[in-house]
């Protein structure tokens, strides 16, 4: 994994941050780079694994899906091993070390009501290193806030390689799932870049078949994909999850107002007294005390908000770091 970027090879990144799966030609196009720059800059950017691909389901597409955000609290002398049990873990999706380095931030997409309160009534209490948790039911996840690219692309590059997703407020229609689907996840979440002849083989289908099944699984939102990196490559050298309470009649429009700002990269309603929680990568700490001043500060539904700052990350996108 690399340790810097150069300003080309940024710019290659975070486009394909906004589009995941965009052909070197889309991104060699609207960076306005040749595409054998781009083939050859983006080949070893995945071949160190500073970019890896992978694919994330939609849990409000899955009913059986219970998506939970924890914030655990251990013993500092042991968050380390705990967090990284908690990442080896295949219902984990993000794992984080927070705050003073005795607190653990995760979230899970649970195998339905046992699998959660097994987790919360068995596992988590026979942890001696744990001490406390508290529970935030994922109620719905604001799309807009994975347009997140560091300030990189412009807003015409954006919309170039990403189009705004369907508002989280619009009705989709329902899915009915395939016996290709399961396998195309699997082989997406080892490899969100694999060609359609690769997904068509580990589906036991035909690539246009792969190809058109992914397009519609995306299309109706059963499933995100992702481009994985450090995002300090990026330049974002400070990350923080807020956890911000909100006046009830006033909570889907400050979600819409923060998703869409740019150092938001995650933005989801959630159960709990803290009924918001925003995961933010900013340039500095500096310019994340501007965005809690700037733009959290004068939203009139906000009455209370706790900022905890990201001492490092175990698992992003369902993959462990390195």
């Amino acid at each position: 994994m690399r340790q810097v970027l150069d300003e080309t090879d940024r710019r290659i990144a975070a486009a394909l941050v906004a589009s995941p799966r965009a052909s070197w030609r889309e991104v060699a196009r609207c960076l306005g780079l040749s595409e054998r720059t781009v083939v050859r800059r983006v080949a070893l950017l995945y071949a160190d694994d500073t970019l890896r691909g992978t694919v994330v389901r939609n849990p409000a597409r899955f009913p059986h899906l219970v998506p939970v955000a924890l914030r655990i609290r251990c013993r500092p002398s042991k968050i380390r091993q705990v967090a990284q049990a908690l990442a080896r873990r295949t219902d984990t999706v993000w794992v984080d070390i927070l705050g003073g380095g005795d607190e653990i931030s995760t979230v899970f997409f649970l195998e339905g009501p046992e699998a959660r309160n097994n987790l919360l009534l068995r596992d988590l209490p026979a942890t001696d290193a744990v001490g406390s948790w508290t529970a935030h039911t994922l109620l719905r996840v604001f799309p807009t806030a994975f347009r997140w690219t560091a300030g990189l692309l412009s807003p015409a590059e954006l919309a170039d390689l990403a189009p705004d997703p369907a508002p989280a407020s619009m009705p989709t229609a329902s899915y009915t799932p395939l016996d290709v689907d399961s396998a195309l996840i699997a082989a997406l979440a080892e490899d969100g870049r694999a060609t359609y002849t690769d997904l068509a083989r580990r589906a036991g289908s035909t690539a246009l078949t792969a190809r058109r099944r992914l397009e519609a699984l995306v299309e109706g939102q059963v499933l995100r994909l992702a481009t994985e990196l450090d995002l300090a490559l990026l330049g974002a050298q400070s990350e923080a999850l807020l956890w911000i309470a909100v006046q009830p009649g006033a909570l889907q429009e400050t979600a819409q107002t923060l998703s869409t700002h740019p150092h938001v990269r995650f933005c989801a309603a959630t159960t709990g007294p803290a009924n918001l929680v925003a995961a933010v990568a900013a340039a500095n700490l500096d310019a994340l005390y501007t965005f809690l001043t700037d733009t959290v500060g004068p939203l009139d539904g906000v009455t209370a908000i706790d900022s905890t700052p990201l001492l490092a990350t175990v698992k992003r996108t369902g993959l462990i770091r390195h």
